[in-house]
């Protein structure tokens, strides 16, 4: 069972069946947003992907139902998150994210520590002699860890995205599995969750002394990231979710989610993550 199909099934056992429904959808340059019938809304990065436009009959008919989203079952939806269309893909781990928010305000997560307000970087405890691999390139993280430890690694399938000084950092997604595991930490963009690989990066970090997954994607319920290696999970709580629908709707990235979200990071009880 991937990590994916871990939480969706966590999510539905913990609701017991409750019927839910998703009540808006909205997909925009950046990031995707869901909000469900309970209220709860969720995010999700949008891939950005030409082979996704809709120009003719048959990738309309693959694309996400627009105009026929609101108003179906959230479950349904949910199970976008293992369509091979990204797009699709992006709706679900938006509905998922909702989900988990519900989830987590309707119980206390057992086993898990929240720390409001505390930026991922923040928690982590990057030493100066770690190893820092990261996947996706994090353009505040690489600000703050360039030159501040042993060895960074950037993963990224986009290398123009880098400064002309950060070249040098900068590594092909085909030689994830030769990087990943000589990094003491690693740090995954949660925009895996749609773009897919994650638990292959997962399997490679299992001798880490700290895995994070980072970004507003990575806001989801906890328990089945913390069993399969995340030591952190440094996403956002939606405070306000008709300002985060209307910032996605109009091509906000992370950086406006301010306005409508606060930074939050997950740990388990047990770690010594700091805050």
């Amino acid at each position: 069972m991937s990590i994916v199909e871990a939480w969706l099934a966590e999510l539905q056992e913990r609701f017991g069946g409750l019927s839910l429904t998703v009540s808006d959808v909205r997909i925009g340059v950046f990031y995707s947003a869901a909000r469900i019938s309970t209220g709860h809304t969720g995010v999700a990065f949008t891939p950005r992907n030409l082979a996704d436009t809709v120009c003719c009959p048959q990738s309309a008919a693959s694309a996400p139902p627009a105009g026929r989203m609101a108003g179906r079952d959230a479950w349904e939806l949910a199970s976008y998150s293992f369509s091979d269309v990204p797009l699709r893909r992006a709706v679900g781990v938006a509905v998922l994210n909702a989900l988990s928010a519900h989830a987590m305000e309707t119980d206390a997560v057992e086993g898990v520590r929240i720390l409001p307000g505390v930026d991922a970087l923040d928690a982590a405890g990057v030493e100066a002699e770690d190893t820092v691999a990261m996947v996706g390139g994090f353009t505040p993280f690489i600000k703050r860890l360039k030159g501040q430890v042993q060895e960074l690694w950037i993963v990224d399938k986009h290398p123009e995205a880098l400064k002309p000084d950060e070249a040098e950092l900068w590594w092909p997604p085909n030689k994830a599995s030769e990087i990943i595991p000589q990094a003491s930490v690693i740090i995954i963009t949660g925009s895996a969750l749609v773009e897919g690989g994650l638990d292959e990066l997962l399997a490679a970090s299992s001798g880490a002394r700290r895995v994070v997954l980072a970004g507003p994607t990575a806001s989801p319920w906890p328990p089945p990231f913390f069993a399969r290696g995340v030591h952190l999970l440094g996403g956002i709580r939606v405070l306000d979710g008709e300002r985060i629908l209307q910032i996605v709707s109009e091509g906000g990235s992370g950086y406006f989610f301010e306005d409508g979200a606060e930074k939050i990071c997950m740990v388990p009880s047990s770690s010594t993550a700091q805050v």
